[in-house]
């Protein structure tokens, strides 16, 4: 078992080398986004069901809902509960857009490196050539690749999450 996992580790630094150092950006980026959207799920599954049958206890606990008064208060526990449920979606949603863009700048670092070799190798070394494109061309598939997982997710949880408020908007009935 512990040498199939350096065998994997062994693949990931491999394909982290020959992306360049733009690579350990996008796994960062890739990462943080990931743990943003994993607590998202959790709270959207976990924590808001209790919050929302707290706020929909305390409304039909209330005599009177059909005052101006009454209203406004609804409005701000609706409004509460749509901040909390969309915390660190901007967020998320700034990191899904920037995953390309880091990759971009892979794209122009590893084409730099082609470049810088072309100056001093001329254009008869094809193998170094070559890396320098492959490290231009990782950077650009991982960020997009990035940014697909990324958009696909975090489109699901604004669904949810606009699903889950219209179901507590619809739990507390005005008059």
């Amino acid at each position: 078992m512990m040498i199939h996992l350096m065998d994997i580790w062994d693949s990931v630094r491999g394909f982290m080398a020959s992306g360049g150092d733009v690579l350990w950006l996008v796994a960062f980026v890739l990462f943080l986004m990931w743990v943003l959207m994993l607590e998202r799920y959790w709270y959207l599954n976990w924590v808001s069901p209790k919050q929302h049958k707290a706020i929909i206890a305390a409304w039909d606990a209330r005599e009177e809902t059909t005052s101006w008064y009454a209203h406004r208060i609804r409005e701000a526990w609706l409004s509460q509960a749509n901040q909390d449920l969309n915390a660190r979606m901007l967020m998320i949603k700034t990191l899904v857009a920037i995953c390309p863009m880091i990759g971009l700048l892979g794209t122009v670092t590893g084409m730099i490196s082609v470049f810088d070799v072309m100056a001093v190798q001329g254009t008869s070394n094809a193998r170094l050539m070559a890396a320098g494109i492959s490290m231009a061309t990782m950077p650009t598939m991982a960020g997009m690749v990035a940014a697909l997982s990324g958009v696909f997710f975090s489109t699901r949880l604004d669904v949810k999450m606009k699903i889950s408020l219209e179901k507590l908007k619809d739990s507390m009935p005005h008059h």
